[in-house]
């Protein structure tokens, strides 16, 4: 078997401890990999506080990027040697996946959050012979992983392992919303809530896609700062602006084609709403469980407005990923300017200075051997 660490979370709302684990036999569909730097989500919090399903103990991170080191006899796509990113697992059978949209797989929340493999196999053992969960098939927060061939997007050998992992999701979330679930056309308006690294990709996104008007709102200056440095025409200070009244100046009273919440709280998900113009469509992304009250006649029906779920950005990873490293290497998905850099050791600093907003895009540096 082979020995990794990983950063373990034991118990509901207890600290990462870095442990040494086994990982099990592979798989003939899985891949070996060695974890060079991982992202650190708002996901891997909430699922560090017990706030989802997930059992415990459990080895978080799934904004993982490394290099292969083995392949199992029926993996294809893969050898050794090879940079990859890995994202969400899919079936690839159902419906949905064959229709081009694996984020709704049938199978999704199977495959990502409980923690073990098709046939019920764990992936990770502590020294005592206790399995550990994993999360989204593959683990990240350790410093080797069996990764099912599904999770897996090859990049180009030229990129840095330590900056791209966040492509497997929060900058995938945030751009795809825009690329894939709203589809904006050129010239339009769009109104992004919160600023943080999934409501920035979406900025981000729409400056690409040609927004004439896009529009940041937030309660942090800074952060304001930032998304006018990314890509925003206007930005608002909701704390101290009605955002409503704004963006009706703004856009000369009629409101913005499009509208995204990436905060999940209720008055900011209305006023998300609110700011459509007719026939606008509204994306809520937060993974929240608070409410809006909606009264399809007056919020929707009469003004032709919609709401659309878009979960992971809708975006097939093998596909959306080299994209956005495309357009990073272009120069215009300049995502390096959200991140900060922690060892290992730090990663409980990490997350915190996350909860708190104090940095954008925590990544862990797992090999700190690698270098590009």
């Amino acid at each position: 078997m082979t020995k990794v660490k990983a950063a373990v979370v034991n118990t509901a709302g207890s600290d990462y401890v870095l442990e040494d684990l086994e990982l099990a036999e592979m798989h003939p569909d899985e891949v070996l990999v060695k974890m060079v730097a991982s992202g650190m989500c708002m996901s891997d919090e909430t699922i560090r506080k017990g706030g989802t399903s997930v059992a415990f103990p459990i080895v978080p991170g799934h904004e993982g990027a490394g290099i292969v080191e083995k392949v199992g006899s029926a993996v294809k796509m893969f050898k050794p040697g090879d940079q990859v990113v890995m994202s969400y697992a899919y079936c690839g059978q159902c419906q949905s996946c064959r229709k081009g949209r694996p984020a709704i797989c049938d199978d999704w929340m199977k495959l990502n959050f409980l923690g073990v493999r098709e046939d019920g196999s764990h992936t990770f053992h502590n020294n005592n012979g206790t399995p550990i969960k994993n999360l989204y098939g593959h683990s990240s927060f350790s410093t080797h992983s069996l990764v099912h061939e599904s999770n897996l997007i090859k990049v180009d050998q030229d990129i840095d392992l330590r900056l791209i992992g966040p492509l497997g999701c929060g900058f995938l979330t945030g751009s795809g919303t825009v690329i894939n679930g709203l589809k904006p056309e050129s010239g339009s308006s769009i109104a992004v809530f919160g600023t943080g690294a999934v409501g920035l990709a979406a900025m981000m996104a729409a400056k690409i896609e040609g927004c004439s008007k896009i529009i940041a709102i937030d309660i942090h200056d800074s952060r304001l700062e930032l998304a006018k440095e990314l890509g925003a025409t206007h930005t608002i200070n909701s704390k101290i602006e009605d955002p409503i009244a704004k963006v009706q100046e703004i856009t000369n009273g009629k409101g913005v084609t499009y509208s995204v919440d990436t905060t999940g709280v209720s008055p900011v998900m209305k006023t998300a709403l609110t700011v459509l113009s007719k026939g606008g469509v509204f994306a809520p992304v937060a993974i929240s469980k608070n409410n809006i009250e909606v009264i399809p006649t007056t919020d929707l029906i009469m003004a032709g407005k919609s709401m659309i779920g878009v979960v992971m950005g809708d975006g097939i990873p093998q596909l959306s990923i080299p994209q956005l490293v495309k357009f990073y290497k272009e120069g215009r998905f300049p995502f390096d300017k959200l991140v900060k850099f922690y060892k290992f050791e730090d990663i409980n600093q990490a997350a915190k200075d996350s909860v708190t907003g104090q940095v954008i895009k925590p990544i862990i540096i797992i090999d700190e051997a690698y270098s590009k």
